[in-house]
């Protein structure tokens, strides 16, 4: 695991909403637009090349991880670009609460160097519950979705899949809990029969509300669901 220049986490304080416009978000140096710049961008944690192919979780030499065996999940891949670890968690949060919309776009970017879009048919963004729709202004899931759906070409959807239910922010509950949760939380309204399709989240942690969209897109029709997320959560 690489280590980040203590400079960069005693410069990063509160994420930089006080910094001009093409000032880097994480040392404020100068980015000519971008959100980042080339030396905090090279900095940012990776992941490793030994992750499972289904749920993107680390394993010893790339392998199908434990828990993909025993039930499989409703999606057969994960694209992921970071590991979820300081300060991409940060970076993330800045992009939620604190409407740094340009990160949105910069992770999209930065995902869709890794897509073919010869092998995908639509893009599917996770879908917020309306009451967190209204609360939060916009979806961060479909920010990212929209520049990879312009960058690659593929058409997305916005409409289809909806959020039923409102429930507890995952992070708030123990790792036992977060399946139950969301467990029905998602509703499809269209036969996705054939449709090899992209779910876009802003980050996998335990991954259980993505199986739970994943299975329902694949009763829907869905023949491949393929996970795409801004950042991968490992254990530590």
């Amino acid at each position: 695991m690489s280590i980040l220049p203590q400079a960069m986490q005693a410069a990063f304080g509160s994420i930089a909403s006080h910094l001009l416009p093409g000032s880097c978000l994480l040392c404020s140096a100068d980015t000519s637009g971008s959100p980042l710049c080339s030396d905090c961008e090279s900095d940012l944690p990776k992941l490793p090349a030994n992750l499972c192919p289904q749920c993107g979780i680390e394993t010893t030499l790339g392998e199908h991880c434990g828990a993909c065996l025993k039930e499989p999940p409703a999606f057969t891949r994960t694209i992921a670009q970071f590991r979820y670890d300081f300060p991409v968690d940060r970076l993330i949060q800045a992009l939620k609460y604190s409407h740094q919309l340009p990160l949105a776009a910069w992770f999209g970017h930065c995902l869709s160097r890794k897509i073919v879009a010869a092998e995908h048919d639509l893009i599917l963004p996770l879908p917020l519950h309306p009451s967190r729709l209204q609360t939060r202004g916009f979806n961060q899931s479909t920010e990212i979705a929209r520049t990879i759906s312009r960058a690659s070409g593929i058409p997305m959807n916005t409409h289809s899949l909806t959020r039923s239910r409102a429930t507890p922010p995952q992070a708030a509950l123990p790792l036992k809990e977060r399946a139950q949760n969301v467990r029905g939380a998602f509703e499809c309204s269209a036969d996705f029969s054939g449709k090899r399709i992209l779910l876009v989240d802003d980050v996998m942690t335990t991954g259980s509300t993505l199986r739970e969209c994943a299975r329902i897109l694949k009763l829907h029709g869905a023949t491949q669901i393929t996970v795409v997320v801004a950042a991968r959560a490992l254990r530590h």
